[in-house]
């Protein structure tokens, strides 16, 4: 899996265009994990603030694919929830960040791509929660009595 998501990452700084989006969200979990990697090397090269907020973006950015990996360990449907929960999180707080980012200037709209694909992980993520919920009538569950 590695070899084959590298060539799509390898973009000079002027084009953080996602070429492909798979359709397993562990794949693109981890795309986006290498992504924001690469961003926070560039964000290293644009000063103090930029490179604080790299460290920040690195944890939170490839934090939501490693717990999403880990969220099928899960002892039970409402253990795998809780680590979905937080990967939704930490794509939030990705997000949130990425958003200060762009609006200070400091990211550009070349950067937009990013962005992007960053609140539609929330989304996808999102959708996750909420079909898989214990009380879902998707997910088998029962239905509270109201």
């Amino acid at each position: 899996m590695v070899g084959a998501a590298l060539p799509l990452l390898r973009m000079d700084n002027q084009n953080w265009t996602i070429k492909t989006k798979p359709y397993d969200l562990r794949v693109r979990l981890f795309r986006f994990a290498c992504l924001i990697t690469r961003l926070a090397q560039f964000l290293q090269t644009r000063g103090r603030v930029a490179a604080v907020f790299s460290e920040q973006l690195l944890r939170s950015g490839t934090s939501a694919g490693a717990n999403y990996e880990e969220a099928d360990d899960g002892s039970s449907r409402r253990d795998r929830n809780a680590k979905r929960r937080i990967v939704l999180r930490e794509l939030k707080e990705t997000s949130f960040r990425l958003r200060v980012l762009r609006e200070t200037g400091i990211l550009m709209a070349v950067h937009d791509p990013v962005i992007e694909e960053c609140a539609e992980l929330v989304k996808i993520v999102a959708t996750v929660i909420r079909k898989t919920r214990p009380d879902s009538p998707k997910s088998g569950g029962a239905v509270p009595a109201r």
